[in-house]
């Protein structure tokens, strides 16, 4: 297994140059079994980076690109009239594969984002009466442009917990840039291209791989230490000493949900670095895209200039480690 994730991880790299935090998250959130939240400017290889995860394991792949005009049935699949037999057969939508690819999610309208509630929360479809459960690997990618707004649709807070991580993506450096430059250069003078690699390997190695997160050793410490970084996100006052006092920067923390995802991704993000126990590190490590779409800051927060990712970094310098 250890083979398999540092090919995993030296095939995404070369596929996504210059975004190592992006590769190593998106692996966290595979191996953690949740779904991932990709949301930056346009141009930044969010979709590249989807298509060469699934390129890497020899999965059913499936991209949905959301428009205001997509009704559910166009995700979920519907129940379609046979003249020949004179019933409803249900024919599957692109929901139903291992990877999805759910391309600018924000674009689609509210019963669409609902629709995928049901798919993210429990695994599985309902189509009139009856509900067709989903590939045991099935992990869903989306991605949003947060600079564009029009013709977009807020994804509500209740979509936005369903996702495991939420992983926010800059412009690369210079130097990463003009790697960019030349790698495209030579794929297109070969026609080749990192989506068109060989997988990797195969679904139930994922799903070892998801077990085997879950069955490392954490301490009664860290498990502590989890559960308090969350209550810190909804009681900050209590936290911060001086700092917090007569202030009131933070409305809603994280859920339970929350903490339960802060413990899978600390566990495979603890495989990742090749271990067999997580430590606060762990914890520490992916607390940013795991708790920053799960807390709504207050207007007191957001007229001192302070984001999200302040008020975690700050929540985090100010919660110790037991």
């Amino acid at each position: 297994m250890v083979t398999v994730i540092e090919q995993l991880k030296d095939h995404l790299n070369r596929a996504v140059v210059g975004q190592p935090d992006l590769t190593h998250e998106l692996l966290v959130a595979l191996i953690a079994n949740g779904h991932v939240l990709l949301e930056g400017p346009p141009g930044i290889a969010k979709t590249t980076a989807a298509k060469a995860l699934a390129g890497a394991i020899d999965s059913r792949f499936q991209r949905i690109q959301f428009t205001p005009d997509l009704l559910p049935g166009d995700v979920t699949g519907s129940d379609i009239y046979q003249q020949e037999t004179g019933k409803f057969s249900f024919i599957p939508g692109p929901i139903m594969n291992d990877i999805v690819l759910a391309d600018e999610i924000n674009r689609a309208p509210a019963k669409v984002q609902s629709a995928l509630l049901e798919a993210m929360g429990e695994g599985q479809v309902t189509v009139g009466n009856h509900s067709y459960t989903l590939p045991p690997l099935f992990f869903v990618i989306a991605t949003q442009n947060p600079i564009e707004q029009e013709g977009t649709y807020p994804l509500p807070e209740a979509q936005l917990d369903r996702f495991m991580m939420k992983i926010q993506l800059g412009y690369p450096s210079a130097a990463s840039e003009l790697e960019v430059l030349r790698l495209v250069r030579q794929q297109d003078l070969h026609k080749t291209s990192a989506g068109q690699s060989q997988p990797i390997c195969k679904p139930d190695d994922i799903l070892q791989l998801q077990h085997q997160a879950l069955s490392l050793y954490m301490s009664e410490n860290v498990e502590q230490y989890i559960v308090q970084l969350v209550m810190a996100t909804r009681q900050p006052e209590l936290y911060l000493g001086e700092a917090g006092k007569g202030t009131n920067l933070i409305e809603f923390g994280a859920s339970p949900r929350g903490t339960l995802a802060l413990d899978r991704c600390a566990r495979a993000n603890a495989l990742l670095n090749g271990r067999d126990f997580v430590t606060p590190d762990d914890v520490r490590q992916i607390a940013l895209p795991v708790l920053r779409h799960r807390i709504i800051t207050t207007f007191e927060a957001q007229a001192a200039g302070l984001s999200v990712d302040d008020l975690l970094k700050r929540l985090i310098s100010h919660v110790p480690a037991l």
